[in-house]
């Protein structure tokens, strides 16, 4: 007869516990509602134990009002991460709960929200980058990563963001998840310019586009392909690896990621990168010969190779290369640019002379032959300069370089046509 009394009360008991659970409930939602986000929350913790042992359909409306009210502090930017992460917890248990239990009263307004605190992770880990905490925001990206996986660009730019961060094993834990994931963030964007304010607008396919600009809201469509990203994931997988001694290892990798990845020739490049990096030069002329083999009028490849030659100081063939893509592609700015930067490095050891210089007889006449050789570096490099100007001319940097160059040849009625035309 005992026993039975006792299960009675455990059943009374619970019955109070789930009667008191509702009660709190409601009254987080009464002070939800009238702007008491912070009171929710505290009135919510006192429901937190009964919670376990409530019906599925209280345990979803118990978890659904948690993240609401952690989402309102997050709103009104007080203590913006932790309140973010405990909204996104809070709803992602509301979605399992009513998976589980087949009944979905809160699963639809939930989905919404977790989409709103995606993008507000996302906005705060710009801020965060911009203000140099990169730890911070590529946890945020992480995160947003995690309540959407079909949106796998976060989980990229998370990758990225933690090797600002110098969190390197983090960084390659994230890389190995796009690996697996065989991401590659090739793509197409979809650009024209809004009329009414005059700025350039993203839209995600080529119909939405073209339907605004025959609308006549829009103008001046853009189309911009979104090369592949995997070369860059496996280079940035391979230097992790060398930075840690796994040389062997890094070389393994890309070779396995080329295998996979025939068709995408930046994994070549990222291959005889690595091999340059560890002054394997004979496997490095080699890739670069299969690179222009495949595709000799890439004009992209072909000043990426530029850009490795340049670094590798084969200064030859960087220009060989620059001047192959601007054939290719004759509106091709930074191959002018870098044109330029390459003629015009020859110039810090002639300037570092002069700076040595005295100021006798013999000192004199070195300054002369020196300032002749100076004289004939910026004329090989002012055509490349004035093109990437013309071509790209809000580049304020492109401009104060030639700028320089004009007042070093003497050309006065440039410069000062050029300084007219700059922003002060």
């Amino acid at each position: 007869m005992k026993s039975k009394y006792v299960l009675l009360a455990s059943a009374l008991l619970i019955s109070v516990a789930t009667f008191a659970q509702k009660d709190q409930i409601k009254a987080a939602e009464k002070a939800l509602k009238a702007g008491n986000a912070q009171e929710a929350i505290t009135i919510l913790q006192g429901a937190e134990a009964a919670s376990a042992a409530a019906p599925d359909a209280e345990k979803a409306q118990f978890q659904f009002v948690k993240a609401n009210a952690h989402l309102a502090l997050a709103t009104k930017n007080e203590n913006t991460d932790a309140n973010l992460s405990a909204a996104a917890k809070a709803y992602q248990e509301v979605l399992s709960i009513e998976k589980t239990s087949g009944k979905a009263k809160f699963s639809a307004q939930a989905s919404t929200s977790i989409i709103d605190v995606k993008y507000k992770l996302i906005n705060a880990a710009i801020a965060d980058s911009k203000a140099e905490k990169h730890a911070a925001g590529a946890k945020k990206l992480y995160d947003a990563y995690l309540l959407d996986k079909k949106d796998t660009i976060n989980l990229y730019y998370a990758a990225s963001t933690y090797v600002n961060a110098k969190e390197y094993e983090t960084a390659y834990n994230a890389y190995d998840e796009l690996k697996m994931l065989n991401y590659s963030g090739k793509g197409t964007n979809f650009y024209a310019v809004n009329k009414i304010n005059g700025e350039e607008q993203f839209f995600p396919t080529a119909k939405e586009r073209d339907q605004m600009v025959k609308l006549g809201t829009h103008e001046k469509p853009r189309t911009e392909d979104i090369p592949s990203k995997r070369g860059e994931i496996y280079k940035n997988m391979a230097l992790i690896l060398v930075q840690n001694g796994k040389v062997a290892e890094a070389k393994k990798a890309v070779a396995e990621a080329r295998a996979a990845n025939p068709e995408d020739t930046s994994l070549i490049l990222t291959e005889a990168n690595l091999y340059l990096d560890t002054k394997d030069y004979d496997t490095y002329k080699k890739l670069i010969t299969e690179v222009l083999a495949q595709s000799p009028n890439d004009a992209d490849l072909v000043f990426n190779l530029g850009v490795i030659s340049y670094n590798a100081k084969n200064l030859v063939d960087a220009e060989k290369y620059y001047k192959r893509a601007i054939e290719i592609k004759s509106d091709y700015v930074n191959a002018y640019l870098n044109l330029a930067i390459l003629k015009l490095d020859a110039d810090k050891k002639l300037f570092e002379e002069i700076q040595k210089l005295g100021n006798s007889e013999k000192d004199n006449k070195r300054y002369e032959v020196l300032k002749k050789q100076r004289e004939a570096v910026f004329t090989s490099a002012l055509p490349y300069l004035e093109k990437a100007s013309e071509l790209d001319s809000t580049n304020e940097e492109v401009k104060s370089t030639l700028l320089s160059v004009y007042r070093a040849l003497e050309m006065t009625e440039k410069a000062k046509a050029l300084k007219a035309k700059m922003k002060k």
